[in-house]
């Protein structure tokens, strides 16, 4: 099995304009894919770490991308190809609650 990562990007006002209903079927599908294995979790507060050279570290509040929505959560999961991974995020709450979800492919170095 591949292994991806999932970056899922919403707001409250989206997700709060979402049917409760469809939410809720969200939510349970995440148990789900949290059940089969997936690392999962909301995303805090980010800080950008650089160390140039080798000279130093220097740490600076605040993300690294920008998008019109913030990060919302990550996961982990593991997916025969993109097109399944495609449809395990499809029913996820960003996915759902006019969010979006990227998937990224993880390959061997």
């Amino acid at each position: 099995m591949a292994k991806f990562i999932t970056i899922g990007y919403g707001d409250r006002a989206g997700y709060e304009s979402t049917a409760e209903v469809v939410r809720e079927a969200a939510h349970t599908h995440d148990a789900r894919l949290r059940e089969a294995g997936a690392v999962m979790g909301a995303a805090g507060d980010p800080v950008r770490v650089r160390n140039h050279d080798g000279a130093g570290t220097r740490t600076d509040e605040g993300p690294y991308m920008r998008s019109d929505l913030p990060v919302a959560g990550f996961a982990l999961i593991e997916a025969a190809d993109i097109g399944e991974a495609t449809r395990l995020v499809s029913q996820t709450p960003c996915a759902v609650a006019q969010g979006v979800v990227e998937i990224w492919p993880l390959t061997a170095p």
